[in-house]
């Protein structure tokens, strides 16, 4: 339902100060994390600075992931008006078009959220996802990242070597293909349902999030081999809503929504970092923890795998075609390639 017509339905009453006023839009955005985790607080926090931000005129309920849809569903769920929107991984929707899991984590491209955000709002990237996604009937809104991601696994990783054979989460797309070219057997789970399929040995180790976020799920204790930094993925994290509804907005509305998710995406990384340097001293203090850190030579050497993917990516559509000659120069262009 556009929100033009939740609007002629009914609106939910917000007290602002003394006085109590409707909110004009209301929206549902199914997020990619469960509920109780931090990435999904912050996603959270943001809707409430929206919706501060607007006077109470935007109301925005984050719902956790599988709420209404799957993870990798939620994009024709709002090109449908199941959901008004999402904020999700880009990767997670390689299946409609290999772009989307070129941009989505261009492994190896990038060592902190800060060098993507720059490319997003400031290289081409806001541009390009947007034109990527109007056919879908989605307005790309903005995005970043949470963070260069840990690794979680249950026997000890120390290079690439070690990664042959070793049954992995990854998420859809490009990050697949890149361990599966490392010599890894990658399969395709949903974030929440890392620990389970860690516990009962589905996988033996996960490409899923930061370290804090590993870490406060408890997938240290049964996956006690984590390998932080990160070496692979920094994957973005978007948020983007019906087109229809987008442009239903007033301008001012539109513009609380661009300048609030650009802040969202320093925000989640600030805080993620920030939470990793308490989760990585406290698991150091654990004897039945051991963090492994990669040498920069055995980075290296994945970063070259990695890279061989981009170009067999980019042959896979037009689009990813267009990601691949678009991230490329912004690399090249700062002198990160």
């Amino acid at each position: 339902m556009h929100a033009s017509l939740k609007w002629a339905a009914g609106l939910a009453l917000v007290a602002i100060g003394s006085q109590t006023i409707a909110a004009d839009y209301r929206f549902q955005f199914q997020s990619s994390d469960p509920s109780g985790v931090r990435n999904f607080e912050i996603k959270q926090e943001w809707a409430e600075r929206v919706e501060a931000m607007s006077g109470g005129r935007v109301d925005i309920e984050i719902l956790p992931v599988n709420s209404v849809v799957s993870h990798t569903e939620t994009l024709d769920a709002i090109e449908s008006g199941i959901l008004d929107g999402h904020i999700s991984v880009t990767g997670y929707f390689s299946g409609k078009d290999p772009a989307f899991g070129l941009i989505g984590n261009t492994v190896g491209a990038w060592s902190n959220p800060d060098q993507l955000i720059d490319y997003i709002y400031y290289g081409g990237g806001y541009e390009l996802m947007n034109e990527l996604y109007e056919p879908y009937g989605v307005k790309f809104v903005g995005g970043g990242a949470t963070g260069l991601e840990a690794f979680v696994s249950k026997v000890p990783l120390d290079g690439v070597e070690d990664l042959q054979g070793l049954k992995l989460r990854a998420p859809e797309g490009l990050v697949q293909s890149v361990f599966a070219a490392a010599g890894a057997a990658p399969v395709n789970l949903p974030g929440s349902e890392v620990y389970t399929a860690l516990s009962k040995g589905v996988i033996d180790a996960a490409d899923y999030t930061v370290f804090s976020t590993n870490h406060a799920q408890g997938l240290h204790d049964i996956a006690p081999h984590p390998v932080y930094p990160g070496f692979h993925s920094l994957p973005l994290l978007e948020v983007a809503m019906n087109l229809d509804e987008w442009n239903e907005l007033p301008e001012d509305i539109q513009a609380i929504f661009t300048v609030s998710v650009r802040d969202f995406a320093n925000d989640i990384s600030t805080q993620l970092a920030m939470a990793d340097v308490d989760a990585v001293k406290e698991a150091r203090e654990n004897p039945d923890i051991t963090i492994h850190d990669w040498s920069a030579e055995e980075r290296m050497e994945f970063r070259a795998i990695a890279r061989t993917q981009w170009e067999e990516y980019a042959e896979e559509s037009p689009n990813a075609r267009r990601v691949y000659d678009s991230v490329t120069a912004f690399l090249e262009s700062q002198g990160l390639l």
